[in-house]
């Protein structure tokens, strides 16, 4: 009994400690970005095989939108231990599949933390053309570390960060702040992050975005890419006083189409728009100095697709001779949209423009109690349209009855008479609510104006309107008569008073 229990514990624990973590949501593909990347693994005895095996998860999670290749990012990963070793040359995975192998297929070395020599292990590295390294690519240094050491840190990172290498720190320990705060690269605050190692995963798209900065912000590259523009951005390399750029663009498929603008000097910028969606753009930047030569700098941006509107219409506020229709997405492609309506079943439509920039207009003079078809139609800048419609139901006009009146038949008996409501009236319902005795309630057709009230000598007389979807407004008047030995007949007083 107890060996199974021990064995029953010893599984769980064994789950618990190796669970995998949840496959990271879809991601964005990141390409055209160049750079090499290279990640510095604790791999010693101080790091448990739990905490390597989620750091390794890290990476992964880290890496896997970008692109690899020669033309776009080269990685390797370096481990720290007694002697620094090379876990694989940066050119050796270009693919995600073989480097996403090549990363569940590293092994921790165990041994002494020498973090010293193996950050001077690494700038060999970033250097080696032996080791797949690139020139004139950025270079990006990912520090993993339980924040010990056996060695000293603070010369080689130097060296490293004087060579042009942006060294990012992620702490999963209790490591001296200042001297990883002095290590990373400036600002600190943007280079070193203290995490649990169980929480590596909050800080995942923060450090990637900060990768892609720097790995970006020396090259050509776009940014608020939509279906129909872009906007290119690229290190300052002139001025206006020393020269100006020349940009090519024009679709991947159809060169002939490519088109050349002259930009200042002064500018880093540049939006392109009025392209066709879902197409990939070669961008070539060319630097025109007088001063220094500037080789040329490319980029490749694929357009989204073209967002559709309306992909909703809705109508609101509906009364007997109006409504309001809303639709969705506003978006920049459409020029303007033109609404279409007319009742079912007919022939007639009318139309109404609607400017581009808003989602809604009122439709008035419209019949009561009637269903119209609306269709609104997108009008494309690009010369395309796309159409919604939906059906609107106009509510029924709802009326009251005008002079209400009596006149006596008898003693005790009343006839009251109006004049009728408007609308399509379904009948009438007369209520009589006697001041002594019963109250009544009569419906008549509404070809019916008036009706017999017998045993009343005072009270309140109410005539509403019925129509088919709901009630219209109640005429009430009060009834007060005199006995008949004080005048021949009898008198009434009587008032308007909405019920």
């Amino acid at each position: 009994m107890l060996a199974k229990a021990l064995l029953c514990l010893g599984l769980w624990l064994r789950l618990a400690a190796g669970r995998d973590t949840p496959e990271p949501g879809p991601q964005p593909s990141i390409s055209n970005t160049q750079g090499d990347l290279l990640f510095l693994l604790d791999s010693s005895a101080s790091v448990s095989h739990y905490e390597f095996s989620r750091v390794k998860e890290f990476m992964w999670d880290l890496l896997h939108p970008f692109t690899f290749g020669p033309g776009d990012i080269q990685t390797s990963i370096i481990h720290i231990s007694t002697t620094p070793t090379m876990e694989f040359p940066f050119d050796q995975y270009l693919t995600s599949a073989t480097l996403r192998k090549a990363i569940r297929d590293t092994r921790q070395l165990m041994g002494d933390t020498n973090t010293g020599k193996a950050l001077s292990y690494a700038k060999e590295k970033l250097s080696s053309g032996e080791a797949g390294a690139r020139p004139d690519v950025p270079k990006v240094l990912v520090w993993v570390t339980d924040g010990f050491s056996t060695d000293d840190i603070s010369e080689p990172t130097q060296l490293l960060k004087d060579m042009g290498v942006t060294v990012f720190i992620v702490s999963t320990g209790r490591g001296n702040f200042l001297q990883l705060s002095a290590a990373a690269s400036q600002p600190s605050d943007k280079h070193l992050h203290f995490v649990d190692v169980d929480d590596l995963p909050i800080i995942t798209k923060e450090l990637r975005d900060a990768i892609l900065d720097v790995l970006q912000a020396s090259r050509l590259h776009a940014t608020d890419v939509t279906s129909s523009s872009f906007r290119l951005l690229w290190p300052k390399l002139l001025s206006q006083d020393t020269g100006y750029y020349s940009l090519e663009y024009g679709p991947r498929a159809d060169p002939a189409r490519k088109r050349t603008l002259q930009v200042s000097g002064a500018h880093t910028s540049l939006v392109l728009s009025d392209l066709a969606p879902e197409t990939t753009y070669e961008v070539v930047l060319v630097p025109e100095s007088n001063v220094h030569y500037f080789p040329p700098q490319s980029t490749r941006v694929t357009t989204l697709a073209e967002e559709i509107s309306p992909v909703q219409v809705l109508i609101s506020e509906s009364g007997p001779r109006s409504f309001q229709v809303s639709w969705a997405p506003v978006l920049d492609s459409v020029a303007s949209y033109q609404l279409l309506y007319g009742p079912l079943p007919g022939n007639s439509v009318e139309v109404l423009e609607v400017d581009g920039r808003h989602n809604s207009t009122v439709v008035e003079h419209l019949a009561p109690n009637t269903t119209y078809l609306v269709t609104v139609t997108a009008i494309y800048r690009s010369g395309k349209e796309r159409s919604l419609s939906a059906k609107a139901c106009t509510q029924e006009e709802i009326s009251k009855v005008s002079h209400l009146r009596f006149e006596a038949m008898g003693p005790n008996t009343l006839r009251a008479s109006w004049d009728p409501a408007a609308g399509a009236v379904r009948g009438y319902r007369v209520r009589c609510r006697r001041r002594s005795g019963r109250s009544s309630v009569l419906s008549v057709s509404p070809q019916v104006h008036s009706v017999l009230l017998s045993d009343i000598t005072s009270g309140k007389v109410c005539v509403q309107p019925v129509y088919s979807s709901q009630p219209g407004r109640s005429l009430c008047r009060t009834v007060h008569r005199q006995p008949a030995t004080e005048a021949q007949g009898y008198r009434h007083r009587e008032r308007d008073r909405p019920e």
